[in-house]
């Protein structure tokens, strides 16, 4: 007699507000709908418009619901998510974000999925979730090294960490913030610790054969708590489903006309802001490198006083723009990354960047700005697939010298052979689409055991 087979699962999917973390959650909502199972992927009226466009196989079993974000009087209009607002903005984003429990305790109500996936925000979830029965899986977007310090240094409050050799002086400083109670009532640290502990499993978008150590560390910290690691998600090569976009074909363009691995690619996510200084630096970096460059400078990006970006007149932008292309809007990172032309990537070394790029081995040029990037950087230099730029330890500042330096010896300097060697070797386990998606296949298996309704 055949096996009977599991009934489908409805797993209700909730990111926090930034594309940073809406991006991987779809990825892996997708991911458990290609399995047959039914998706209700949730987040406010503007985010859900703004996701990529579901393959045409996958749109029957992904429902995109729509909750409308409350109204907080510091909020801009229409801002739903972080890239639109200034990072002193965020705590009134979480602070609406936080309005959500009721509408989202509704649609649980209403809809009794068996999990729900959900992110570092809404520490009140795990509680709801158990009343109504619903497993209640933490999804963590950020690298298993980065959580594994989190646990070990920061848990206990610390302002002062027993392994200083991690991070420098100014890095501290920014993680430090995280403990702070903040405009939205709630420190971050009190958000990642209740959401975590309050949950029945800990999923991490990591795998053994890059981040065992560290999987097993937050094991430890985590005692009898499942830990899932549910791969890296690599984003496809297909590229299908942004086919017709007409930004891709005046990039593509240009990247044609370009040498083999000459081109560096600089992107720093949707979430950094450029200081003036920094910008400017980087710039004239680029310029003394002589390398021809690709460069996403999103508005967030770009300081509001920077008179060489928002003029037209001769300055910095002018003088790049002979040199490569500055690019001012929604660039797609993977499909650029995977170009013949590119040979190496500027990055902020949010995990997400670093995965697409070892996907493609692409080495690393690393300028950490923010939360665990700091972390990761350390990680990816102990793999030897790229180096970090020099910053000074008590402000992060860095020079146009070491900009140059930097980008030249990892992409075209015999000392850099070695990075873009190991860059290349990575590639065979970031890129391994078949070890990934057996990870999603035992994530998904335990969903279906573990759901709340079998009777054992």
């Amino acid at each position: 007699m055949a096996e009977q087979q599991p009934k489908k699962l409805h797993v209700a999917v909730f990111p926090w507000l930034a594309f940073g973390h809406i991006i991987p959650f779809f990825e892996l909502a997708k991911l458990i709908a290609q399995k047959g199972h039914k998706v209700s992927f949730i987040s406010t009226p503007r985010n859900i418009q703004r996701l990529p466009k579901l393959p045409p196989n996958l749109q029957p079993f992904v429902e995109l619901i729509k909750l409308s974000l409350p109204s907080v009087d510091e909020l801009p209009e229409n801002a739903e998510a972080t890239m639109d607002i200034p990072d002193h903005i965020v705590p009134f984003l979480k602070k609406a974000f936080d309005g959500l429990e009721e509408p989202l305790t509704m649609f649980l109500n209403r809809c009794t999925p068996d999990c729900i996936i959900y992110d570092f925000v809404p520490y009140w979830l795990p509680q709801i979730s158990s009343k109504l029965g619903i497993l209640s899986i933490y999804f963590n977007i950020f690298s298993a090294f980065g959580m594994s310090f989190f646990f070990s240094n920061m848990v206990a409050n610390k302002t002062e960490f027993p392994n200083q050799v991690l991070l420098q002086q100014f890095e501290h400083k920014t993680i430090s913030l995280h403990h702070a109670q903040n405009e939205s009532g709630v420190s971050d640290v009190c958000r990642v610790l209740e959401a975590i502990l309050g949950a029945d499993v800990f999923a991490t978008r990591s795998c053994m054969e890059i981040e065992g150590e560290s999987l097993k560390s937050i094991e430890n910290h985590l005692g009898r708590k499942p830990v899932i690691p549910v791969g890296l998600l690599p984003p496809s090569l297909q590229f299908n489903e942004d086919s017709k976009d007409g930004n891709w074909d005046k990039i593509q363009k240009w990247l044609d006309k370009q040498e083999k691995k000459s081109v560096v690619y600089i992107a720093f996510g949707s979430e950094v802001s450029l200081s003036k200084e920094h910008f400017d630096e980087l710039a004239i970096g680029l310029e003394q490198s002589g390398l021809p460059y690709f460069w996403v400078v999103k508005k967030q990006n770009i300081p509001a006083n920077n008179d060489f970006v928002e003029s037209q007149d001769d300055g910095i932008e002018n003088m790049l723009n002979k040199q490569g292309v500055l690019w001012r809007t929604w660039a797609p990172q993977m499909r650029i990354l995977a170009h013949k032309s590119i040979g190496g990537f500027l990055t902020h070394s949010g995990w997400s960047s670093v995965i697409e790029s070892l996907q493609v081995g692409c080495p690393l040029i690393m300028l950490p700005f923010q939360n665990e990037q700091g972390l990761v950087t350390k990680l990816m230099e102990e793999k030897e697939v790229g180096i970090k730029i020099p910053r000074n330890e008590h402000d992060g500042n860095f020079t146009r010298d070491s900009v140059s330096k930097s980008l030249r010896l990892v992409m075209l300097e015999e000392e850099g052979k070695g990075y873009r060697r190991q860059a290349e070797e990575m590639s065979k386990i970031f890129g391994d689409r078949e070890l990934h998606q057996k990870y999603i296949d035992d994530f998904v298996h335990y969903m279906e055991t573990h759901r709340p309704s079998i009777k054992h």
